[in-house]
């Protein structure tokens, strides 16, 4: 797939991208235990949140500094950074509570960028939504109570299933 450069002349972020590296991560039932795949999803992550940190500062800083949408992704952005400082024990399960601790920081990390930026991904397929295509909202209670999932999708997404 070829990517197109934006006005300043960078790739953009592939937010999809790191949203299926997550996938692989989280819930705690999909979360691999091969500690060789385990160490290749920790490289991603960090490399995912890596590129996603200064993208989300630059976003912020052209903020007001009583901006709370900017408050908010700062402070995740210093939580993400003691995640990429911090070392698993030397146990398995700790490389495991590890990589997931990373992903739950990359999921948050992204929907900051998203926020910021205005950028839009369907919640179905997490491709972006563009200007013009049909859409419809998505508005989706949590089974535990309180958690919602509020957003848009695809009109083409609307009767698909995905499994997270």
């Amino acid at each position: 797939m070829t990517q197109t450069r934006d006005a300043t002349g960078t790739l953009p972020v592939d937010v999809a991208t790191m949203r299926a590296t997550v996938a692989q991560v989280l819930p705690p039932d999909v979360t691999p235990v091969d500690l060789t795949t385990v160490e290749t999803l920790t490289g991603l992550l960090c490399g995912h949140m890596q590129l996603l940190i200064p993208e989300i500062e630059q976003a912020a800083a052209g903020l007001p500094a009583d901006d709370v949408p900017r408050y908010c992704a700062l402070v995740s952005v210093g939580e993400a950074r003691r995640k990429l400082a911090a070392r698993p024990g030397l146990r398995p399960y700790d490389a495991v509570a590890h990589v997931r601790r990373l992903g739950r920081s990359l999921m948050a990390l992204c929907d900051h960028y998203e926020t910021l930026t205005g950028v839009r991904v369907c919640l179905a397929c997490d491709q972006p939504l563009k200007p013009g295509e049909t859409t419809r909202l998505f508005d989706h209670g949590s089974q535990s109570g309180g958690a919602a999932v509020s957003g848009r999708i695809h009109e083409r997404c609307a009767n698909t299933v995905r499994i997270r």
